[in-house]
């Protein structure tokens, strides 16, 4: 974008009220699109000049539109949404990608409430897609790399599930492997050992819920976090279950979890098949499952089971994560490796 020549567009906002929302505290907003996109940013009350290379300037324009109509349909912009806005109006291969990108941001199809963090909305198409596969689908898998909002988003639909009775209860797991390190060695009883697994599911629950209703629930047996050992021998009814690093379960271990659910039940499974650490020769129940249920492309999938794939794209993190995520897969391709996919287990 850099190289086009610079160009100046001038924007109108009609309605005042909007934008101080939009440029954010202290003209916030708008210095987070002028340091990632190079481009100036001028503000005359409502009336705004972008100045920059034609791509640039062009990009800002379209994130500023996009952010302004989702104020409209009185959506909150912060941080997050304007990168969001900033990643689809420069990262979509071509026009019509970029606008079906920007309207996921802009007006969002589907909309998850909760308690805490109110409407909880997509930030790319595929999280779009994936929000409504968790709205209709009795069996979800989310695949693809950290910060895409894989378990974030099941927790967000689970918990709203669960405020508006459709669900009774909620039940979280994580199969409890270790990532280098030992389990035995930590201090404390079996709680103690597993909660460290199990925090980021945690995490995402205070994210949803004020911190008394977390603990409420979980006393009552409402919500219930738990390592996937603990789910042998059950029926899962009227509950949404969420497996989180489904990658690191082994075939027998995923059989058993997906054998679980019972009438009236949901399970959202979410993990990434580039990030095993089953022992060597270990094949992983995640690839297994994708094979079996027919997750691969061109494949037709087991009626009721989705299967949504997400991107580096689809980072939701800092925009750094993305570069990492793609610089590590040009390293493994450039030394000769497997494909991203392919690699953790066996074949």
């Amino acid at each position: 974008m850099t190289d086009l020549p610079d160009q100046r567009i001038d924007l109108r906002f009609d309605d005042n009220r909007l934008v101080p929302l939009l440029y954010g505290e202290h003209d916030r907003n708008l210095a987070r699109i002028e340091t990632q996109l190079g481009v100036s940013l001028i503000s005359r009350g409502n009336a705004l000049t972008v100045a920059g290379p034609a791509g640039a300037a062009d990009a800002a324009r379209c994130a500023l539109e996009a952010l302004y109509a989702r104020l409209q349909g009185n959506l909150p912009v912060g941080a997050g949404e304007v990168d969001a806005a900033i990643r689809m109006a420069t990262a979509a291969p071509d026009p019509l990608a970029r606008d079906q990108g920007l309207a996921s941001i802009s007006r969002p199809d589907f909309t998850v409430r909760t308690r805490r963090k109110g409407a909880i909305t997509p930030r790319s198409p595929v999280q779009a897609t994936y929000l409504q596969a968790l709205a209709e689908s009795e069996l979800v898998f989310g695949l693809g790399p950290a910060g895409t909002g894989k378990t974030y988003l099941a927790v967000a639909q689970a918990v709203a599930m669960l405020t508006t009775g459709q669900v009774d209860r909620i039940v979280l797991s994580r199969p409890a492997v270790e990532a280098g390190e030992r389990l035995g060695f930590l201090p404390g009883d079996l709680r103690d050992k597993v909660d460290p697994y199990l925090r980021p599911l945690y995490d995402a629950l205070h994210d949803m819920l004020p911190a008394e209703q977390v603990q409420k629930r979980l006393a009552s047996g409402e919500i219930e976090v738990a390592p996937l050992a603990f789910m042998r021998g059950r029926t899962l009814a009227d509950a949404f279950v969420i497996l989180d690093e489904a990658q690191n379960t082994t075939p027998m271990q995923m059989k058993m979890f997906l054998t679980r659910l019972g009438e009236g039940g949901r399970m959202a499974v979410t993990g990434d098949v580039t990030q095993i650490d089953l022992p060597s020769g270990v094949r992983s129940g995640l690839k297994d499952a994708i094979d079996i249920l027919g997750g691969n492309p061109g494949m037709q999938p087991v009626e009721g089971v989705r299967f949504v794939r997400f991107t580096d794209a689809d980072v939701v993190r800092h925009p750094l994560v993305s570069r990492i995520i793609r610089a590590y897969d040009a390293h493994e391709t450039g030394r000769g490796g497997a494909k991203p996919a392919d690699r953790g287990g066996t074949p």
